[in-house]
C-alpha cells in the first residue's frame, strides 16, 4: 500500500508502482515528484521512504530491492539510478535471470539534507550521511560521511562541506 502525503506533488508523468508482494511506497510532505521518475517495487522486501521536502528531477529511477530510505530536505538530481539490490550470477551454468538475487547488503540511506547529483548511482549497501554531497556521475556504494563531498566511479572523498 502506497501512502503519498496530500502536500506532496507528484508528476502525472510518473510512474510509481503499487506493490505485489506487499511493500510499500511512501512520500512525505511537501515532496515533488517530477516527470519520467519510475518507482518500482522489485528486487526484495523493502520499502521506499521518502521524506519531507524532498526532490525528485526528471529521468530518476529507483527499484526498492532491500529498501531505500531519503531523509528531509534531499535533492536529487535527473537521471540517478537507486538500485538497492544486486543480480547473482556466479553459476556459469544458469543463466543470471534464474538464479535470483545477491543477499542484501542494507539497502540505500540518505540522510537528511544530501545532494546527489546527476547520472549518479546508488548501490545497495549504501549510506550516505547528513549533509553530504554526492557529484555528477558518482557511483557509490558503502558508507559516505556526514558534510562530506564525494565523487567518482567508485565515489570517493574529495572534500568537506565547510560552514
Amino acid at each position: 500500500m502506497n501512502k503519498i502525503d496530500p502536500t506532496a506533488v507528484i508528476s502525472a508523468l510518473s510512474d510509481i508502482e503499487t506493490s505485489a508482494r506487499g511493500t510499500s511506497v511512501e512520500i512525505g510532505a511537501n515532496s515533488v515528484i517530477d516527470a519520467f521518475v519510475k518507482i518500482k517495487t522489485v528486487g526484495g522486501d523493502g520499502d521506499i521512504v521518502i521524506g519531507k521536502n524532498v526532490y525528485l528531477n526528471s529521468g530518476i529511477v529507483i527499484y526498492s530491492g532491500n529498501g531505500i530510505k531519503i531523509g528531509d530536505n534531499c535533492l536529487i538530481a535527473a537521471n540517478c539510478t537507486f538500485a538497492a539490490t544486486n543480480h547473482e550470477f556466479a553459476d556459469p551454468n544458469k543463466l543470471i535471470r534464474e538464479q535470483g538475487f545477491k543477499p542484501s547488503r542494507g539497502g540505500i540511506t540518505l540522510g537528511n539534507d544530501v545532494w546527489v547529483g546527476a547520472n549518479s548511482v546508488l548501490l545497495d549497501g549504501t549510506e550516505i550521511g547528513e549533509g553530504a554531497v554526492v557529484a555528477a556521475g558518482s557511483v557509490v556504494r558503502g558508507k559516505l560521511e556526514p558534510y562530506g563531498v564525494y565523487a567518482g566511479s567508485p565515489a570517493s572523498k574529495v572534500g568537506h562541506r565547510n560552514g
